[in-house]
């Protein structure tokens, strides 16, 4: 026969352990919703930065190749980021667009235009994303 007192003890110790496991899981949808909303501000960010720095080049027609560095790196992290959060579609847009900056010839034309890899592509996907986090 078990004892009651010993049933009511690992009873409450089972319920205890749930309810810690809920505020944590909780925890974690929380944290993975701000780094999901957080990262998909930056493609906004980083598609706007550079289209400024397109613009520039436009104007000057001289090439700043630390800029292209950091914008190369900027997508690829992005890249990993997303990927990491799990959209993985907007995840191979960035880092199709690092890889882009990197080497601009590397890609053909149809290519880029299929992958929709325009800035503007990649800003409006980011804001979609970003009304369903």
């Amino acid at each position: 026969m078990t004892d009651p007192v010993v049933n009511a003890a690992l009873l409450d110790g089972l319920l205890g352990h749930v309810r810690r496991w809920l505020a944590n899981l909780a925890r974690a949808r929380s944290t993975r919703r701000i780094e999901s909303e957080a990262a998909l501000q930056n493609v906004v960010r980083a598609a706007r930065e550079t289209a400024l720095y397109m613009r520039q080049l436009k104007a000057t027609g001289v090439p700043d190749h630390a800029r292209e560095r950091e914008l190369a790196l900027r997508w690829t992290d992005l890249g990993f980021e997303l990927q990491r959060l799990g959209m993985d579609a907007l995840a191979k847009r960035c880092d199709i667009k690092g890889r882009e900056w990197v080497d601009p010839e590397q890609f053909d034309a149809l290519f880029l235009a299929r992958a929709q890899v325009r800035l503007s592509d990649l800003e409006k996907q980011a804001r979609v994303l970003l009304k369903r986090v």
